[in-house]
């Protein structure tokens, strides 16, 4: 039987990606737009977890206002939490549960058990995802894990503004190229480079450097 030949990696054929997609998630003229949609995610987060680490509103129209206690550094944390899951278990019943039994299962037997554990994750996740995204620090993963935590809200049933900032916050993650241009990101991403950028083999004079 006749095999079939190979094909050199760089006479792969690529789907490229439409003018509009270039255009905006791509084009650096249009990063001040992603600047805003940055920094208003970046005050969602940050002001969620300051007031979970410290106790205390940074958000405009209640700065310095009580925010229910610290979540960290104390039992607070833990029994906040344990009311969230309790909250989310109670719709996980019924013929048509907001919260779908495979994650109630997870509420119950992992969080619910390590409530203290989840309760400084929850805390410092929210304020580093906030920080990065106002700084424009590795938007990109700041993204990916701020939609991760919204995922994790909407799975126990808590809607509030979590479905409008994971949908901002996944085009951010696709326009990660510009979305911190105006920020950390200009700098960062050209001194650390990407994966793809860089070659996977030597070139012959690093080859011949190498054995001097």
């Amino acid at each position: 039987m006749q095999s079939l030949p190979a094909i050199a990696s760089q006479k792969m054929a690529q789907i490229p990606s439409s003018p509009m997609a270039r255009f905006l998630f791509c084009n650096p003229r249009i990063a001040w737009f992603w600047c805003i949609v940055r920094l208003y995610l970046g005050y969602m987060w940050l002001t969620s977890g300051w007031g979970k680490l410290m106790g205390y509103s940074i958000a405009l129209g209640s700065f310095g206002e009580p925010a229910g206690g610290t979540w960290v550094f104390s039992s607070r944390g833990m029994v906040a939490l344990q009311g969230f899951v309790t909250n989310a278990l109670k719709q996980s019943a019924g013929p048509h549960p907001n919260v779908q039994h495979w994650y109630a299962v997870f509420l119950q037997s992992i969080v619910l058990s390590h409530a203290g554990i989840f309760a400084y994750l929850v805390t410092f996740g929210e304020v580093l995802v906030g920080l990065g995204l106002v700084f424009g620090a590795f938007t990109g993963i700041a993204a990916f894990f701020g939609i991760f935590m919204n995922m994790s809200y909407l799975f126990a049933g808590s809607i509030s503004t979590n479905p409008e900032m994971c949908i901002l916050a996944l085009l951010l993650l696709l326009a990660w190229r510009i979305g911190g241009l105006y920020g950390l990101d200009r700098y960062l991403l050209p001194l650390l480079g990407t994966p793809w950028t860089r070659r996977l083999t030597p070139s012959r004079k690093e080859v011949l450097l190498s054995r001097l």
